[in-house]
């Protein structure tokens, strides 16, 4: 009954093993002092032999600093910093690191002493003490809190029992199923179980399976095994669809009596051509002073969706919808995200505003914020309003136009001011019905799509800014982007040189303009995606947070997100946030608010993963076919094992092993981004043209396997 190491112990230890055994008694006992017989006995180890190795290893603990000899012949551990908490980052090899932001430097421990953590848990770790010149190590000793219990895989059946053999690479366990608690999953489809027990003495944790997914390689099994392997829902509780049922979509009188009214005001909505919920709209109003009145009216999500309700607990822990290559899962359930809250046209719709007086350059005049009802004129997909845009012709043409100019001031005024954005080009498939991918696409920004971003951006801005600056102290959720590590920039300033570019040609520029610069220069290029990777890799990532600091990346010193609220739940603690204070009421603590927005930040993550992660299916399902073809490549990345190309005409990543590379022993240079042949001096680095040939694709792995040709 043994799957990847389920069963007792095994008869015979290595020297290794027996350090961290004994490491692992004397750690959990840090007051008691023990010598070699007393270790022996704990261990039930007999053998003389295996009893002088405990006595040798004990002396060179001491050696090493790691151990104090008490008296004679007994030690303990030798304490510098007895606890520390982190989270766990596993390995496919089973041992793991701690990390945390109060964790200075990484913590390595074993696979025996993870004593049943897996990768995401938050844990307690008992601290080695540490020689001169070697890694941090230590055991964990409580895990305070699990990331996640249940895990996606393949049934593998065996005559009495059965197993999951997990699809994450982090989880090195097989999970040991009885066949009473299959579910009805047969061998070899995919399915999803819990664990309900962990003997620490067995490798394998014992489990159930609560969903059968369906055979592997069909379309819908497998995206629904990448939302389940991130722990994403992919159906809304009956409960919360027949809560949002219950939620009344007529518009009465006194709704109407109580908003500032556009419905008579040109607006129109632009979202992609496939887009089925509108949660932004645009209005144009010219005033009789010359200026300009720019409504930008947000779905009034909060005005439904009431706390404590099912439906708000729900896009509470949902915190965003998710985007997979071939669907969204929303938020809110579709009553609300398709109909009730879409800002569809030819229908009046409750939203919530930010009401700008604009001069010809875009300039702020006045400023005002609260709830509206519209009727959106019309629907523009991008590339309507792009034509409009580009022919000066079309429908709505005066309103696109105008607001168009408007937006290109607001452009330029920020990148001046130092903003900076990384334009990388949305990869999108072309899919039969069945889901199999028949051509990949390309969806590239343009100034249709910098018209939304300058009004929401402005939008966003400014609402931060009212609460930010005028209620100082006041509990707010902020949006925001953190300096980026000095070193990092650094690496990156050198890689790029290697390219014909600098990242501060003069050395007083500063950097996000310098930044910025360097974009510009390489758009269109063939190096562009590498370049722009590794920049986003040197830069801070974007977090929810009461505590502003700012958002370096846009430069702006005050930051939110208002503007999606039918997609993302931070926007909704915003709006009820900003109702609070025009209304003069005092909402609840700042605690609530800081573990909302934590949370919100998490979720995005996970959603930003799977959506990568249902790419890069795609992307290998679409090479599954052309095993042998060749393709000229970009060098994407180096690694220690290997390196990877990207395919220039269609993006699709895969992996060169090492091992391939047979004209030379090649060995990794972490710092110049390389391999470097040992004996001919030959070198791969980032951004090498290369010629390769397709050999295998691995949908299981989600994995392309290439050959240097």
């Amino acid at each position: 009954m043994s799957r990847k190491g389920r069963g007792k112990k095994k008869s015979g230890i290595s020297g290794e093993q027996l350090k961290d055994q004994i490491l692992s008694i004397l750690s959990g006992n840090p007051k008691q002092g023990f010598n070699y017989k007393q270790i022996a006995k704990r261990l039930n180890i007999n053998d003389p032999s295996e009893r002088q190795m405990i006595s040798e290893i004990m002396r060179n603990l001491k050696k090493q600093e790691i151990l104090e000899e008490v008296y004679q012949g007994k030690y303990r551990a030798k304490v510098v910093h007895a606890y520390v908490t982190g989270t766990v980052d596993m390995t496919r090899m089973g041992y793991g690191f701690i990390t945390g932001e109060d964790i200075k430097e990484d913590i390595f421990v074993s696979a025996r002493n993870l004593k049943t953590a897996l990768h995401g848990d938050k844990v307690k770790v008992w601290l080695y003490a540490r020689r001169k010149g070697s890694r941090p190590e230590g055991e964990v000793v409580e895990i305070i809190e699990r990331w996640r219990s249940s895990f996606v895989g393949t049934i593998e059946l065996m005559p009495n029992f059965a197993f999951l053999i997990p699809d994450n690479k982090n989880m090195p366990f097989d999970l040991f199923i009885p066949l009473s608690k299959l579910n009805g999953a047969k061998q070899g489809q995919k399915a999803v179980a819990r664990v309900v027990e962990w003997n620490p003495d067995s490798k394998n944790p014992v489990a159930e399976v609560i969903d059968v997914l369906g055979e592997p390689g069909l379309h819908e099994t497998e995206m629904h095994a990448i939302l389940a392997e991130f722990a994403l829902p992919y159906h809304f509780p009956a409960e919360v669809v027949k809560d949002a049922e219950g939620i009344p979509a007529e518009i009465t009188v006194k709704d109407i009596s109580a908003r500032r009214d556009f419905r008579q005001v040109p607006t129109f909505t632009i979202d992609p051509a496939d887009a089925r919920d509108f949660d932004d709209a645009l209005s144009l109003n010219k005033l009789d002073n010359g200026n300009w009145e720019v409504g930008v009216h947000i779905a009034d999500v909060t005005y439904y969706v009431k706390p404590g309700s099912l439906t708000e607990e729900e896009a509470r822990q949902r915190a965003t919808s998710v985007y997979l290559v071939d669907r969204v899962v929303p938020m809110l359930p579709e009553r609300l995200s398709n109909h009730i809250c879409s800002l569809n046209p030819g229908e009046d719709k409750l939203t919530y505003s930010a009401v700008f007086e604009l001069n010809d350059k875009a300039e702020v005049i006045q400023e005002w914020f609260g709830r509206t009802i519209i009727n959106s004129d019309r629907q523009f997909s991008y590339a309507e309003a792009q034509k409009v845009i580009d022919t000066g012709n079309g429908p709505m043409k005066d309103q696109v136009l105008v607001l168009h100019t408007l937006a290109q001031h607001l452009r330029k005024r920020r990148f001046s001011a130092g903003s900076f954005a990384f334009e990388k080009v949305e990869v999108k498939f072309e899919l039969d019905e069945a889901g199999k991918p028949l051509a990949i696409k390309f969806r590239e920004m343009g100034t249709a799509n910098q018209l939304i971003e300058e009004f929401m951006l402005l939008a966003n801005r400014r609402v931060a800014e009212m609460v930010g600056k005028k209620l100082k102290g006041k509990t707010f959720v902020y949006r925001i982007h953190d300096k980026p590590d000095p070193e990092k920039i650094t690496n990156f300033s050198q890689f790029i040189k290697r390219f014909g570019y600098k990242l501060d040609g003069d050395g007083t520029t500063p950097l996000p303009k310098a930044m910025s610069m360097l974009l510009t220069s390489v758009a269109g290029k063939r190096e562009q995606n590498i370049i722009e990777t590794l920049a986003l890799r040197s830069m801070a990532k974007a977090v929810y947070s009461t505590d502003n600091i700012g958002h370096y990346g846009l430069a702006f010193k005050y930051y939110t997100h208002f503007t999606s609220p039918i997609r993302r739940y931070p926007d909704m603690m915003v709006h009820r946030l900003l109702t609070s204070y025009l209304s003069g009421e005092i909402p609840g603590g700042k605690e609530k608010f800081e573990k909302l927005s934590d949370h919100s930040s998490k979720m995005e993550k996970l959603a930003a993963e799977a959506e990568r992660a249902s790419i890069k299916y795609k992307q290998v399902e679409f090479m599954s076919d052309k095993l042998g073809r060749k393709y000229d490549g970009v060098i994407s990345g180096v690694t220690e094992w290997g390196i990877y190309v990207e395919i220039v005409e269609n993006q699709c990543e895969g992996m060169i092993n090492i091992r391939e590379l047979g004209d030379d022993y090649y060995e990794y240079d972490e710092d110049n981004y390389c391999l470097r042949g040992r004996s001919t001096g030959k070198v791969y680095t980032l951004g090498d043209k290369v010629r390769i040939e397709v050999v295998k694709a691995d949908l299981q792995k989600k994995q392309l396997d290439f050959r240097m040709v």
